[in-house]
């Protein structure tokens, strides 16, 4: 998606990422590197009787992985400029693949050789329901400065 200069987006335009599976070792990794080890991530036993009946992924970790499957060019992507109206509402479990789809809501350019690329962002599983969306902002070089 981020793979080209700010005066080539449009509106309207959408895009869609390649999928990933999320593993055990995902959260096992996710939960050493950050220290979050909160029961309902870690603990089978605790998840059994909580109101999701297993475990499930941080939210966190999915959001990154969202992250890590949309492409950006060195280069051409400048900043992360943030992340707004943000909602983790949909469980990922152990197993299920995700992919991210982005929608060009708006392109401000900011007269300084940048624009800001506005994107409604979702993570959706693969059975189609969407398990975290929000309002993704890049700053992306403009080609013709």
């Amino acid at each position: 998606m981020y793979d080209k200069y700010f005066e080539y987006f449009e509106k309207g335009e959408k895009w869609k990422s390649r999928g990933r599976t999320i593993t055990e070792t995902d959260l096992v990794m996710f939960s050493a590197l950050t220290g979050d080890y909160y029961p309902l991530h870690t603990d089978i036993e605790f998840a059994k009787q909580s109101f999701f009946k297993q475990r499930i992924a941080h939210g966190m970790l999915v959001l990154s992985f969202g992250v890590g499957l949309t492409k950006m060019e060195p280069g051409i992507v400048i900043a992360n400029y943030g992340i707004d109206k943000l909602r983790f509402i949909q469980p990922v479990f152990i197993n299920d693949t995700i992919h991210v789809e982005l929608e060009v809501i708006d392109l401000e350019d900011k007269g300084n050789g940048t624009g800001v690329v506005t994107v409604k962002q979702s993570t959706v599983k693969q059975t189609g329901e969407t398990c975290i969306v929000g309002i993704s902002k890049a700053l992306i070089k403009k080609e013709n400065i």
